[in-house]
C-alpha cells in the first residue's frame, strides 16, 4: 500500500524527485558523520514553492523531516533520527545564483549553491563568499547557514553569520518568512542571526542573501617549520600578541604534514613536529610587511624555516595541501572520527598533549589539523573500523577529547556544530537554564518538534540518546 505521504509528494514534486527505493534511502541515511539513522522517504524540490509544499504536506501528515544540502556535516546534523523515520529533503538541486549586486556587493543565492561555484562566479568583480571551509567545493551555501560554518580565513573575515545578512526560509508549518534585510537596520528582532547556525531544527532557507567580500590587492603566504609542537603554539600566541591578525594561521603535526607531502608533492618537510601555514593580505606594501614582520616572530619562537611562496602557483599548492589534509589521511587508514573543539591559544599546548595521551591511551593513530589562530581543534583520530573493538575506543577517546577541551576553557564546536554526535555533552557547557531557554527558543519556530528532532538539545532517555547508548549499527 502507498504511503499517503509520497502520494501528495510525488504529486507536488512529480515522480522522479521522490525517492523510496531501499538504497537510495540507505544513502541518505547519515552524512559525513560517523552516524548513520534510517530515511523513511527522500525528495528533491527544485524551487521555493515546491520546498513550502513538501514541508505543508510533512505537516499535514505529522512526519517529522530533515534538511539536507550536499551531506559534508560531521556532526550528524542531517542525520535523519528519531522513531519514526523522517523525510530527507534535499536542496541539491535548488542551486540557482539568483541576482548579484556588484555595487551593494551582495548576491541573493538559494541553498545548494556550492560555496567555492559562488566565489568564482564572482572572481571577475574582484570580489569572493569569505567563509571558506576545507569542504568548499562540495559543501553548500545553505549546509554553511545551517552550521554558521567557518574555516581557515575566518580568523580574520569571520564565520558564516557575519556574512548572510537576510534568508527567506521555510518555517517548519510550511509558510514562508523573512528574516532580516539587505538595509543597514533591518526592521524587527535579529531572528536572522537565530536561524543562522541552528542546524536545520527552526525551518529551511529557500533563498540567501550574502555579503561578498573584495578580494584583497596582495596576498603573501608563509609556511614555517618547528621541531616542537610547543614552538608552533607558541609562535601562534607570539604573532597575535604583536596585534596581528593574519588572514590564516592553520598548523599541521608529523603525521599530516607526512600524507599531505606524499599527496602533493611540494617539498614540506616531513621531520618537523609541526608547521605554520600563515597568510596575510591587503593592500601590496602592507601585506608585504606584516609577512615581514610574521616571519621574524616564527623565527624568534623557533622556526627552522620560513619560506614566503613565491608566486600564485606555489601559494595555491599548500593551500590545497592544508585542504586536502582529511582526504589525504586515506594513505594511513580507511577512516577517521574528527572532532571540533575550541580552547583558549594561551592552553594550545596542554591540550594538544592531553589529546595525544588520549589517542595513545586507546591506542589509535592521532593527526592535528587545525585553526591555531583562534584555538579551534580538529583532531582526527585515524582508525580502521573493521577491526573487532576499534570503533568503541573511537567514541571513548572522542569523549574524553571533548571533556578534555572543556576543562581547560573551551567549548563544544567551532565550526562542525552539535548535530547528534555533541548533544549529549551540552551540559558540560550549559546549565539547566541555559538548554531550557534554548529549548524555547526552538518550539518558537517548531511547536511540533517535526524539523529536524533530535537534535543539538539533549533528549535524556530518547532513542538517540546518549550516544554511548545509541542503537547497534547506528555509528558505522
Amino acid at each position: 500500500m502507498t504511503d499517503p505521504l509520497v502520494s501528495d509528494l510525488r504529486r507536488v514534486l512529480g515522480g522522479a524527485a521522490v525517492r523510496t527505493d531501499a538504497i537510495e534511502l540507505s544513502l541518505y541515511a547519515r552524512d559525513a558523520s560517523l552516524i548513520s539513522g534510517e530515511a523513511g522517504l527522500v525528495c528533491f524540490p527544485s524551487n521555493a514553492e515546491q520546498l513550502s509544499a513538501v514541508v505543508r504536506a510533512c505537516a499535514a501528515h505529522g512526519r517529522p523531516f530533515v534538511p539536507r544540502g550536499s551531506g559534508t556535516g560531521l556532526a550528524g546534523g542531517a542525520t535523519p533520527a528519531g522513531d519514526v523515520p523522517p523525510v530527507v529533503i534535499v536542496t541539491t538541486k535548488m542551486n540557482r545564483i539568483l541576482e548579484i549586486d556588484e555595487e551593494q556587493r551582495v548576491a541573493w543565492v538559494e541553498p545548494g549553491v556550492l560555496n567555492l561555484d559562488l566565489s568564482r562566479e564572482v572572481a571577475h568583480l574582484g570580489l569572493h563568499f569569505a567563509p571558506d571551509p576545507s569542504s568548499q567545493q562540495s559543501c553548500s551555501i545553505g549546509g554553511n547557514v545551517a552550521n554558521n560554518s567557518g574555516g581557515p580565513h575566518c580568523l580574520l573575515y569571520g564565520v558564516t553569520n557575519g556574512h548572510v545578512l537576510a534568508m527567506e526560509v521555510v518555517l517548519p508549518d510550511g509558510t514562508l518568512a523573512m528574516l532580516g534585510g539587505i538595509d543597514p537596520e533591518p526592521d524587527g528582532l535579529d531572528l536572522r542571526g537565530a536561524f543562522v547556525g541552528s542546524e536545520g531544527t527552526m525551518g529551511i532557507a529557500t533563498r540567501i542573501a550574502v555579503r561578498l567580500t573584495p578580494l584583497p590587492p596582495s596576498v603573501e603566504t608563509l609556511l614555517a617549520d618547528f621541531a616542537t609542537m610547543h614552538e608552533a603554539a607558541a609562535a601562534v600566541t607570539g604573532v597575535i600578541a604583536e596585534g596581528i591578525v593574519p588572514a590564516a594561521l592553520e598548523m599541521m603535526d608529523r603525521n599530516i604534514v607526512e600524507v599531505v607531502e606524499a599527496y602533493i608533492h611540494a617539498g614540506l618537510p616531513v621531520d618537523a613536529a609541526a608547521l605554520l601555514l600563515v597568510e596575510v593580505d591587503g593592500l601590496a606594501g602592507g601585506a608585504a610587511e606584516q609577512a615581514r614582520r610574521v616571519e621574524k616572530i616564527l623565527r624568534a619562537n623557533g622556526a627552522r624555516s620560513v619560506e614566503i611562496a613565491s608566486d600564485e602557483e606555489q601559494r595555491a599548492l599548500w593551500w590545497k595541501g592544508r585542504k586536502s589534509a582529511f582526504g589525504a589521511i586515506a594513505r594511513i587508514a580507511p577512516n577517521y572520527y574528527l572532532h571540533d573543539c575550541v580552547v583558549p591559544r594561551s592552553r594550545l599546548v596542554e591540550v594538544l598533549e592531553q589529546v595525544s595521551e588520549i589517542a595513545a591511551g586507546q591506542g589509535l593513530v592521532l593527526g592535528n589539523v587545525f585553526h591555531a589562530g583562534d584555538g579551534n581543534l580538529h583532531p582526527l583520530l585515524i582508525f580502521d573500523q573493521r577491526v573487532p573493538g576499534t570503533l568503541e575506543r573511537v567514541h571513548q577517546a572522542g569523549r574524553q577529547i571533548v571533556e578534555a577541551c572543556v576543562a581547560a576553557g573551551g567549548t563544544l564546536s567551532g565550526e562542525h556544530g552539535i548535530g547528534l554526535e555533541k548533544r549529549e555533552h551540552m551540559g558540560l557547557v550549559f546549565g539547566a537554564a541555559d538548554l531550557e531557554a534554548q529549548r524555547w527558543l526552538r518550539q518558537a519556530f517548531d511547536p511540533s518538534g517535526l524539523c529536524n528532532p533530535e537534535k543539538i538539545l539533549p533528549t535524556g532517555g530518547s532513542r538517540c540518546g546518549d550516544i554511548a547508548s545509541l542503537p547497534a549499527g547506528a555509528w558505522v
